[in-house]
């Protein structure tokens, strides 16, 4: 397991926007654009362009704290979760809520579209996990096990399954190929058929793996973007990593580090890297190979809550009790030289030579 007694030195964050508000409990990024969303405990979803770093607009439909929202991957929507117990779909070019999304019992903590589905997954206090169409604007699934407030549910990024993390201390993944075969039209698995759920109003979406390990509420769970692994962090101020494949899952190790509980965990999109935040107002950086802390990024008087990343840039974005900050782990400008017609550049911690007279190609790697 990670060094106990862990505690790399603070690091300096590469700043790219920093906002002041009330305090930020949901972050998204847009795939494209470099819009990011950030929804406030005050009920105000902030739409915000980190590179102008200007608000574009604000939603303020909501009555109470919004904890969840999200951008679809191409249309101009996103959907918001709150204390309201309502899911609302907005336009961001109509600059309004489209509709409302009713049947949650609590204040709803996560809410996610599918990258593919018209779904939208939500989590709530209700002790459920919900799957809704979006498009024919129903709720699919409701996925009932967890015995406590659910904290988080998060759609696998290729296969048909979900994550979800429970105060009752657990973890719980889920398989919804039978959902995506009764529901999604076009469904490649053969008798898949395009129709609402039966009678008896079978979901289709069952449980796969129960992971018990924690000894405090689970508050985060996240996938791996392409190994079978997945992250958890609780209120026992724990970091731990299971495996899991199609009969079982595992854990595999404990980060150690964090002295408060722990708010938020993921996998960094394109590199061997997990990012975590805490109410003890640091953001760790844990080497994924080695299982060790890298970097600590500290606030003198906030407590973090969210953390999420750009899935295709070096961006990531934390939210905490007085706002929003949009940043990178590294400068993406090479460290470089030049004497002659010869650049030096480092890159990937390998040193390069290129003859600047002559065509491309002509790039040599010195020494590693």
């Amino acid at each position: 397991a990670g060094d106990p007694y862990c505690c790399p030195p603070p690091a300096v964050m590469l700043v790219k926007l920093e906002t002041k508000s009330n305090r930020v409990k949901g972050i998204s990024f847009h795939a494209r654009l470099s819009f990011v969303l950030s929804s406030l405990h005050n009920g105000s979803i902030q739409f915000w362009d980190y590179r102008t770093g200007s608000v574009i607009d604000k939603f303020e439909e909501h009555d109470g704290p919004v904890r969840g929202v999200c951008f679809h991957v191409s249309q101009p929507l996103f959907v918001s979760g709150g204390d309201d117990y309502k899911i609302k779909v907005w336009n961001y070019k109509l600059r309004r809520c489209m509709f409302n999304l009713l049947g949650h019992l609590d204040y709803i903590r996560t809410v996610q579209f599918h990258h593919d589905y018209p779904w939208i997954l939500s989590s709530s206090d209700d002790q459920t996990v919900r799957i809704w169409n979006w498009q024919s604007r129903s709720c699919i699934a409701v996925m009932t096990g967890h015995n406590h407030y659910v904290m988080c549910a998060h759609f696998h990024p290729k296969e048909d399954l979900v994550v979800s993390a429970s105060l009752d201390q657990t973890v719980r993944v889920w398989d919804t190929s039978g959902l995506r075969e009764k529901t999604v039209a076009g469904a490649s698995t053969p008798g898949a058929r395009g129709g609402a759920p039966d009678v008896f109003g079978t979901t289709d979406a069952v449980v796969k793996h129960v992971l018990e390990g924690h000894d405090r509420g689970v508050n985060w769970a996240a996938f791996h973007p392409k190994q079978n692994l997945i992250a958890s962090c609780a209120d026992d101020r724990l970091i731990k990593i299971w495996r899991w494949d199609d009969s079982k899952a595992w854990e595999v190790d404990t980060l150690r580090g964090h002295f408060g509980n722990v708010s938020c965990v993921i996998f960094h999109p394109q590199r061997d890297l997990i990012l975590s935040n805490s109410e003890d107002r640091t953001i760790r950086v844990w080497d994924l190979t080695k299982r060790t802390g890298i970097h600590t990024y500290r606030r003198e008087n906030d407590r973090f809550w969210v953390i999420t990343a750009h899935q295709a840039s070096n961006l990531l974005a934390v939210g905490h009790d007085s706002g929003m900050v949009v940043f990178k782990l590294d400068r993406e400008r090479p460290i470089a030289q030049s004497n002659a017609s010869t650049l030096f550049y480092v890159q990937d911690r390998q040193v390069f030579s290129r003859d600047m007279d002559k065509a491309a190609g002509s790039e040599r790697m010195l020494f590693a």
